[in-house]
Formats: C-alpha cells, structure tokens, sequence
C-alpha cells in the first residue's frame, strides 16, 4: 500500500499503543483475546469529539458500545436493538448509558429543521429518515434544549424495549441512565433521570 498522510500515522500510533500497552500490562491482549465482561453499554453519538472510551479513561474490554448520529434508540432500529440485546442477555451488561453531548451537530441540524421558516418535508436520505422522529421532538425548543430533551426520550425508548421490560421482569437489576458530555469542559454529566426495575 502507497503511504498515506492520514492513515499512516493512525497506524504508527496503533503500533506505539500496543507496544506501551504491552510493557505496561504483561499480558494484557492475550487475556483480552480470551473474552469480555463489561458491564456498562454506552449509546452515544458517532460525534469524533465523543469517544467513550478517550473521555472516561477506560481500557479496552470496559465498555460495550453503541453509537449513531445523534445518539438515538429508535424501537424500531434492528443494529441498536441488537446491541442491547446481546449486551443484556449474553455480555453481562448491568447499566446502559445513553449519553448525548453538547454542540451536536444532529441537534443544531433538526433544530434548524424543525424552526425554520418553512415545515420540514418527507424524508428523502438515510440522513433525513433517522433523524426525522428528533425533529419532529425539536419543534419550539432551542437547540440546547433540544439535546437534554433527545436524552430523556431515547432513556424512555430504552425502558419501553423489550429487552429491558424483559429483563425486569426476570428481576435483573439492569439499570437505564441519562447523561450529556459538555464539550466545553470535558466533564460527563448525570442527568438524573435513571430507570431501574423498581423506578420505570
């Protein structure tokens, strides 16, 4: 393969990694080769600012991942229902994380959408269609607003899931959690709004 300014340099930084890794942690891929136990199932945005396991120090193997455009949890999503579903039933996953950021340009796009001057029409791209159930949600909100409100409706979409009510029911103590990342300052915030089997 030709050199490439922007992939070669991700590459050598893989080798670097894996190298520090390895002196650091004897062992550490070869035990990481055998399987994982996470038990926190991160649903978050395809945002490059937001990389879960960058932001909340975490090791490879720590964090089970879901991520979209705009952090959604749509029911009738078949990728996003399966990651839950293996994550809950056969990872070992006990908390799901739906977390939203600030400044997210899914936001500020249905934001847009949703205020302008004339009323968004059908969905004509893969773009529109996924995003088309958050503008609708966007309607007199700011844009702000907009991304704490997405939060409270994909952790409501995620206690409605039959994966969840499921789980509950077998008296697993799975538990759902709401949390926005503020860009500006690089801190992760609880938004207090968890579901849990007792509280849903």
């Amino acid at each position: 393969m030709a050199f490439d300014p922007i992939l070669e340099p991700v590459l050598e930084r893989n080798a670097q990694w894996a190298e520090d890794v390895e002196k650091a942690v004897p062992g550490f891929f070869t035990e990481s080769a055998k399987g994982q136990h996470p038990k926190v199932l991160w649903i978050g945005c395809a945002d490059s600012r937001v990389p879960e396991s960058v932001l909340t120090a975490s090791k490879p193997g720590e964090i089970f991942v879901h991520r979209n455009v705009a952090n959604q949890f749509h029911p009738e999503d078949d990728n996003a229902q399966a990651v839950l579903a293996y994550a809950v039933n056969d990872v070992g996953v006990t908390h799901i994380v739906l977390t939203g950021h600030t400044n997210c340009g899914g936001a500020a796009a249905c934001h847009a959408a949703a205020n302008g001057p004339t009323p968004p029409g059908p969905p004509k791209t893969p773009l529109d269609r996924w995003l088309a159930p958050m503008i609708a949600l966007a309607k007199g909100l700011t844009a702000a607003e907009l991304v704490v409100e997405n939060v409270r409706v994909q952790v409501q979409n995620l206690a409605k899931s039959e994966t969840i009510t499921a789980a509950w029911a077998s008296g697993k103590d799975v538990q759902v959690h709401g949390w926005i990342y503020e860009l500006e300052s690089g801190r992760l915030r609880d938004l207090g709004i968890t579901r849990t089997k007792n509280h849903h």
